[in-house]
């Protein structure tokens, strides 16, 4: 499994997914369509799937072009959410597969919006897992509760991707990660991991780097959403359970000028 960013819009990531034994490729979010094929073509990749996250224009909006641009590509999109485009809708837990070797799994992570998909994809044994995770999950941050409530965002970081195996790298749907690791460190002054992933994500923008992905085991020791079910960081919010906690840290990123 192969899997390139493709930097689109201010700060958006769309994704190519490649089975490197057909040249078969996803798409991931192709907000800007002619970028992707463009990807693609270089690559030397046919492109068969498009994976949408959630119906947000910036995620969905170049659903219709990519469908023109290549004849007969599905567009996949969780089946509670209105997505541009969509000609197979999900459901939580539905399989799919590209080329010989990867196997695409499609995990309901409502919140941001109502229907909103991660994208969990395995490959060849002894191939670390990649899970693509939109607006849900950002590197050390989550998406802003548009459409859904902190029970739901609990359910969708902590129990549905917190269970994914800890090598599973994270790949999600914008560049947020220096002001998110500023943040968590206001969350965790003492956290000593979140320091160094700011130092080095500061290292990466600088140097005109992504820095995509994380993984998982990462996002458990540096993303405060994450930590909620840590007693010591619930205390230190002045919360009594992991639900209360991740509501008011949302709380405080929401109202945060970094």
């Amino acid at each position: 499994m192969k899997i390139f960013e493709i930097p689109c819009l201010e700060d958006n990531y769309s994704y190519l997914v490649i089975d490197e034994s057909t040249k078969e490729a996803a798409a991931v979010d192709p907000v800007e369509a002619e970028k992707v094929v463009e990807a693609a073509n270089h690559h030397g990749v046919v492109l068969k799937l498009v994976l949408t996250t959630h119906h947000h224009w910036d995620h969905a909006g170049g659903n219709d072009k990519m469908k023109q641009l290549v004849p007969g590509i599905k567009v996949y999109g969780g089946s509670l959410d209105n997505v541009r485009g969509c000609t197979h809708q999900l459901q939580n837990g539905d399989t799919l597969s590209l080329g010989s070797h990867l196997k695409i799994l499609a995990l309901h992570t409502p919140c941001h919006t109502k229907g909103h998909i991660s994208y969990y994809i395995t490959g060849k044994d002894g191939e670390d897992p990649a899970v693509f995770t939109g607006d849900t999950l950002f590197i050390a941050g989550c998406g802003k509760f548009f459409e859904g409530t902190a029970e739901q965002m609990y359910q969708s970081l902590c129990v549905t991707l917190g269970s994914l195996p800890k090598t599973t790298r994270v790949f999600c749907g914008h560049e947020y990660t220096v002001k998110n690791l500023q943040f968590a460190l206001t969350v965790e002054p003492k956290n000593a991991r979140i320091q160094q992933k700011l130092t080095w994500a500061n290292g990466q923008r600088q140097a005109g780097l992504p820095t995509i992905p994380s993984t998982i085991e990462e996002e458990m020791e540096t993303n405060p959403f994450m930590r909620v079910n840590l007693p010591e960081l619930q205390g230190s919010i002045g919360c009594q359970s992991p639900v209360e906690t991740l509501r008011e840290i949302r709380r405080m990123k929401d109202n945060w000028r970094g």
